[in-house]
């Protein structure tokens, strides 16, 4: 049950298992709750919060690049824009991989493959997501050095990442750092720096695992 749901694109495995013991799920019109279920998926009726669902004939899988400024979300409240104002009308029932701050750019996938996102975005596979990071003024490697080692901002541990400096910011310009995380966790890469009490001032995913 939980693989169809997923191949539906309602939610991971995981979150899957979580619609079926909150009793959201229903096969010919029974509530199921036993994790685990096996339905037959050319003749069930699988229902959740009442409404059908049924797998796509195919997935959909697209990388698309995201621009500054709009938000990871299928509305804001504040009426902000969102990446599903850019998207054409056959692709907005997709979902983003990884989410992205409004502020930041590059590389967002979209898919409706659950079992995919599963795999992109849990922790226990480790996919590393890299970036290109600006930052205002010049910057030494040995500065960088404790990001290699892992750092701490306001309660927050942040593992090791890999970082490396192509740009040092001298002559007055702005120093590009790249960098390599694998935990993904919200503004992480600018909280990294502002442990170390700098300020990114641009930001890019430039790939995430092996796209």
């Amino acid at each position: 049950m939980n693989k169809f749901l997923s191949r539906c694109g309602l939610a991971s495995r995981r979150g899957a298992d979580e619609l079926i013991a909150a009793g959201r799920v229903s096969v010919d019109g029974r509530v199921a709750r036993e994790l685990g279920i096996s339905i037959d998926p050319a003749r069930s009726k699988v229902a959740v919060d009442g409404k059908t669902v049924r797998p796509p004939a195919g997935f959909g899988y697209h990388a698309f690049n995201k621009p500054a400024g709009y938000l990871c979300s299928r509305g804001d409240p504040f009426g902000r824009p969102t990446i599903y104002d850019l998207l054409p009308e056959e692709l907005r029932g997709l979902k983003y991989v990884g989410r992205l701050d409004q502020d930041t750019e590059g590389l967002l996938l979209l898919t409706d493959d659950g079992d995919l996102i599963e795999r992109l975005t849990h922790p226990r596979h480790g996919l590393v997501r890299a970036y290109l990071a600006r930052l205002s003024g010049e910057i030494s490697d040995p500065e960088l050095q404790p990001l290699r080692r892992g750092v701490s901002f306001e309660g927050e541990v942040y593992q090791p990442a890999r970082v490396r400096l192509l740009e040092g910011g001298s002559g007055g310009g702005d120093a590009l750092v790249s960098v390599e995380i694998s935990e993904g966790r919200k503004r992480e890469v600018k909280m990294m720096f502002r442990a170390i009490g700098r300020r990114v001032e641009w930001l890019r995913r430039v790939s995430f695992g092996p796209i």
